[in-house]
């Protein structure tokens, strides 16, 4: 028996058949939880099923602007991480003047994306400190650097982008993004030791 194609089954998405979508839903909805999860470093397993809620929303919304330039996970990836922030800068505005003060990432408004391709374990000690056990501590080093920095770490190492997706959907030379990537985790490295210290230092934007 011939498998359904990716294109197939969101054509048949695009006619309004349902048990097309249910298809969609059931191979990614698991890792598109996973992905959000790991945006938000205080987020709980309500804030999680929120965002997923609201990306497939979206994904139902605009499924006919889905041209198949990319793979459709990347596509909904790039959603999970505009709603994500999203959700954080609301979770922000709404405990603004209390005492806990959530995360925010930065702001962009492109729902396109790129393909994602199999986790590649890179050696050294970037990969380390992305991996930690202290999600928390790579959340906050992540929050002070410049948007450009966030994003690029969070496509190759959230969402495991290769190069090659990162370079189209930021619209660069796949060069660029190991040049951008290297630098930026460099970054990343500094602030994270600077939190470990206890300084109050504020590292300058890449």
């Amino acid at each position: 028996m011939r498998t359904e194609s990716e294109a197939e089954l969101l054509g048949r998405c695009r006619a309004g058949e349902a048990d097309a979508w249910d298809i969609v839903f059931d191979q990614h909805y698991a890792p598109l939880g996973r992905f959000v999860f790991q945006l938000g470093y205080d987020f709980t397993r309500e804030d999680v099923e929120e965002v997923c809620q609201e990306t497939f929303l979206t994904v139902i919304k605009n499924i006919t602007s889905f041209q198949g330039n990319c793979q459709f996970q990347t596509w909904l990836f790039k959603i999970g991480l505009n709603k994500a922030r999203d959700y954080l800068q609301r979770k922000h505005a709404a405990k603004r003047g209390g005492e806990q003060t959530p995360i925010s990432l930065h702001n962009t408004d492109s729902e396109d994306g790129l393909t994602v391709d199999p986790p590649s374990l890179l050696p050294g000690p970037d990969l380390a400190l992305i991996q930690s056990e202290n999600l928390g501590l790579v959340g906050q080093a992540i929050e002070q650097l410049s948007d450009p920095c966030r994003e690029i770490i969070e496509m190759r190492y959230f969402a495991d982008l290769s190069y090659e997706e990162i370079a189209v959907s930021l619209n660069m030379n796949p060069k660029t993004v190991s040049s951008r990537l290297s630098k930026c985790l460099d970054k990343l490295e500094e602030v994270a030791k600077t939190l470990l210290s206890g300084e109050k230092k504020t590292p300058t934007a890449v």
